[in-house]
C-alpha cells in the first residue's frame, strides 16, 4: 500500500521556533540520508498523528513529498509528549534503492483459534515476539509477516528460524539466537478456596486449651501420718 506523506521545509530552528510550531498544530521533523545533507521539514500534525495510527506507516516505505520533490523514506523516530497525544517530533531516513535497510516487520498470527493446542487441548496462545528485525532491499520490505498457528500442539513452539520469510528478506535476529516466536502453554489453574465446614448441630465445642503456664496444679495427697 502506497502512503504519501507532505511536509515543508523548516527554516528556523531552535526550541523556541519548535514550540511556536507545535502551537500552530505543526510538527518538526528531520529528514536525512542517502548520503544527502539532513534537511529539516515540518508536518501537519493532524495528518501525521492520523498516518501514526496505521501499522503499515510505521514499516513500510514511505513517500515524502518536500516542496514537489517526492523522496523515498522510512519513518525511523517519533517523539511523543509524555502525558498528552501530541507529536514533538519526527525522523524521517531517505531509502538508496541499492542498498541494504534494517526494519522492525510486525508479526500476524495466523489460525490462533484452530491450533490444536487450543482447539483440543485446553491451552493458549503466548505470544513471545511481536515483531522482528529483518534486512532486505527497499522493494523487498514485507508490511507484516505471517505466523500460521494451525498445526501447534499444546507445548510446543515456533521459533525465528521456522518463519517463512519472503525473498530477499534477512531475520538479523536469528544470527544470534533461534528466538522463540509463539508457543501454546497450558492456562494456570485457578486455586479454588476451601469451603468453611459448617457446625454440626448439637454439637459441644470443644475447650480451647489453657494457656501456657496457667494450667491447675493437682493437690498433693496427704501421707500417712500427716497431721489433720
Amino acid at each position: 500500500m502506497a502512503i504519501e506523506v507532505n511536509a515543508t521545509t523548516r527554516g528556523v530552528q531552535g526550541r523556541g521556533a519548535s514550540r511556536r510550531l507545535r502551537h500552530g498544530g505543526r510538527v518538526p521533523g528531520t529528514l536525512y540520508g542517502a548520503g544527502k545533507p539532513a534537511q529539516n521539514i515540518e508536518l501537519d500534525h493532524k495528518d501525521l498523528a492520523q498516518h501514526l495510527k496505521h501499522e503499515s506507516f510505521h514499516a513500510s516505505i514511505l513517500t515524502l513529498s518536500v516542496a514537489g520533490e517526492k523522496q523515498q523514506v522510512l519513518l525511523r523516530d517519533v517523539q511523543m509528549h509524555p502525558w498528552r497525544a501530541q507529536v514533538l517530533h519526527v525522523d524521517f531516513q531517505r531509502v538508496a534503492r541499492d542498498r541494504k535497510i534494517h526494519m522492525k516487520v510486525p508479526l500476524h498470527f495466523l489460525n490462533q483459534e484452530i491450533a490444536p493446542g487450543v482447539k483440543t487441548g485446553g491451552g493458549a496462545v503466548n505470544h513471545v515476539l511481536s515483531e522482528i528485525d529483518v534486512s532486505c532491499l527497499p522493494d523487498d520490505l514485507p508490511e507484516f509477516i505471517e505466523v500460521d498457528l494451525s498445526n501447534l500442539q499444546l507445548g510446543h513452539s515456533i521459533h525465528l528460524s521456522e518463519l517463512q520469510l519472503p525473498k530477499g528478506v534477512e531475520s538479523t535476529q536469528l544470527r544470534s539466537s533461534d528466538a522463540v516466536v509463539v508457543t501454546i502453554v497450558m492456562p494456570r489453574a485457578e486455586v479454588e478456596p476451601e469451603a468453611e465446614v459448617a457446625p454440626v448441630e448439637g454439637a459441644v465445642a470443644a475447650a480451647p486449651a489453657p494457656a501456657a503456664g496457667t494450667e491447675k496444679a493437682e493437690p498433693e495427697k496427704k501421707k500417712e501420718g500427716d497431721k489433720k
